[in-house]
């Protein structure tokens, strides 16, 4: 949504980050992008002002920032907090042609009752699946929420998508049918060895580069 073209302007960044943006910035031809994989956290957070419906504020905005160190890594400026929301969620995806998302930080999630999920939106007692057309069109809007259970265990000594406990496995499968596309990885922490491949995804995206890896030695 900070993108100069497809954000909420005037609340956007002077680029083009869409993976649009790829190609006019590194001269790759777009029919030579075969996939393009979106990165999202398990919540949703943003910097500065803007519009961002699915916000909370208190003890609870304070418990995702601290647990997800949610601060700008060079000026410390504390990220806003929220929900993860998918009508924004499914116009990135369409925006950019998302295949597969990497979800970050499901274990800032872990210690939480219920989850709220932003599913769509209330204007003027009407109900929308998509985002507004205008940045100011945001100011009407209401959330729409669906709560979902909290699994209320640690996530981050899990090794793969089987360990995770049911309830965490639920979430990124609804927000995987939700959003337009597949979840290819799944982090749960900030080491190297606390994200997960899904299967599916490293055959389709890994096999073939460690096909050519091999043919090129």
């Amino acid at each position: 949504m900070l993108d100069i073209d497809h954000g909420t302007y005037p609340f956007v960044t002077s680029s083009s980050c869409t993976s649009g943006g790829a190609a006019t910035g590194t001269g790759v031809p777009p029919n030579a992008i075969q996939n393009v994989i979106g990165v999202t956290k398990a919540y949703c957070t943003r910097v500065g002002g803007g519009p961002f419906p699915s916000e909370v504020e208190g003890p609870i905005a304070e418990q995702l920032r601290a647990r997800g160190n949610e601060y700008g890594a060079v000026t410390g400026r504390s990220r806003r907090c929220g929900w993860i929301d998918l009508p924004l969620l499914r116009y990135a995806q369409m925006i950019n042609g998302v295949n597969w998302w990497v979800v970050t930080k499901m274990d800032v999630l872990d210690v939480l009752d219920e989850i709220p999920v932003c599913v769509g939106y209330k204007v003027k007692g009407k109900k929308y699946d998509s985002i507004p057309a205008l940045a100011t069109g945001f100011e009407q809007v209401e959330p729409i929420y669906e709560k979902m259970p909290g699994w209320k265990k640690s996530t981050e000594s899990a090794a793969n998508f089987d360990a995770l406990p049911k309830k965490a496995q639920e979430y990124l499968r609804f927000i995987e049918r939700e959003s337009g596309a597949k979840i290819g990885m799944v982090s749960t922490g900030p080491d190297r060895d606390q994200t997960m491949l899904l299967p599916e995804f490293e055959a389709e995206i890994l096999g073939p580069v460690e096909k050519l890896l091999r043919k090129r030695a």
